[in-house]
């Protein structure tokens, strides 16, 4: 087997796609080998002032990596060393979650800003938009620009999938993501409650609720999407019609759900990070090992200095789990959460997005 490798995505923009980047940031895709120390920054290929929001290793081979791009969606076939932009017909659009179909290492599914989800069936030599996925804001957005940021597919019935939708909830598809309809009005009658409201870039009070980062979906609840978003983490039982809060506040005075990921060793085993807002100055870990009943922090001494925007455990090797805080640093563990190592992005990566592990 190759040695196992780690790979980030980095963008320049430093709060926001909406703002200039400072002198010496960096952007890009960096990769570094699971226990080393060494980044390498992986340009052959890639636009030059590149930002990467999104990297999926393709389950099906994992010398296939896609980054998503402000240009476009892009692979590369030998594990990052070179990338070649896929025939997406839309250079105006940015990608921020790209997902293979779990039965179908040709069909690709690309989310983007504005809103909207496109598909493949060629291996991304083609693209098609789904109907339904371009929602109409809930409020005056301030130039906030609404995104996809992740796909989940029911492991059962992969012809079911969700999306979610950043500071635009959630939306589920039962054809194979060919129609999407709207989950978000239980979200928004959540947020009628007073810990629940939460309107910063608006003057919605049901904008926190909606503003979603992540979703999973484990293969021992199949019927059940998690997700992680502003105020915290929830769940449906239901296929999106109602959620309930897995109130995590109730853990931790930090609830800002970035991330929810499934363990692909023990479906029972969740991850989650936790941090104070969208530029915090901390965050967290954390880890369930009975589907989101019960949580315990898992990072153990890690000190995050900025929000915790990920945290991936390795397809090949249980013990192994990588988690990234926004303003450049990225921790590991080798053995279950037991010791972890600092291992930094190079000065000027500036605003951490994605991480993947091989």
């Amino acid at each position: 087997m190759s040695q196992a490798q780690v790979f980030a995505g980095v963008v320049r923009w430093p709060g926001g796609a909406n703002l200039a980047s400072p002198p010496g940031t960096l952007g890009g895709v960096f990769r570094l080998a699971v226990g080393g120390s060494e980044w390498q920054h992986l340009t052959q290929g890639l636009p030059a002032e590149c930002h990467v929001p999104c990297i999926t290793v393709d389950p099906h081979d994992s010398t296939r990596i896609y980054a998503g791009t402000q240009e476009g969606p892009y692979l590369s076939t030998d594990s990052g060393n070179s990338w070649a932009r896929l025939n997406f017909p839309h250079t105006d659009l940015q990608v921020w979650a790209i997902a293979v179909h779990p039965h179908n290492p040709r069909k690709l599914y690309v989310g983007t800003s504005p809103l909207g989800v496109f598909i493949s069936e060629d291996a991304g030599g083609s693209f098609r938009r789904a109907k339904g996925a371009e929602l109409p804001e809930v409020a005056d957005m301030r130039g906030f620009r609404n995104r996809v940021m992740r796909f989940a597919f029911n492991p059962a019935r992969p012809e079911e999938m969700y999306a979610a939708l950043e500071v635009r909830g959630v939306i589920r598809s039962t054809d194979a993501g060919e129609s999407w309809t709207d989950c978000s009005d239980h979200l928004i009658a959540l947020a009628e409650q007073e810990h629940l409201k939460s309107a910063i870039i608006t003057t919605h009070t049901a904008e926190g609720m909606l503003d979603v980062h992540a979703l999973a979906i484990s293969p021992a609840e199949p019927e059940v999407p998690l997700l992680a978003l502003r105020m915290g983490l929830f769940r449906s039982e239901d296929h999106g019609s109602h959620w309930t809060d897995l109130e995590m506040r109730k853990r931790t005075p930090i609830f800002y759900g970035r991330d929810v990921r499934v363990s692909p060793h023990d479906a029972r085993t969740l991850y989650a990070t936790m941090s104070t807002s969208a530029v915090g100055a901390t965050g967290q870990v954390w880890r369930s090992t009975d589907l989101g009943r019960n949580w315990a922090r898992f990072d153990g001494p890690t000190k995050a200095e900025s929000t915790m925007m990920a945290a991936v455990p390795s397809p090949s090797d249980r013990k192994v789990v990588y988690a990234a805080a926004r303003k450049g640093q990225v921790f590991g563990t080798q053995d279950e959460g037991a010791t972890w190592q600092d291992v930094p992005l190079p000065q000027g990566c500036t605003a951490v997005m994605a991480l993947a592990v091989t």
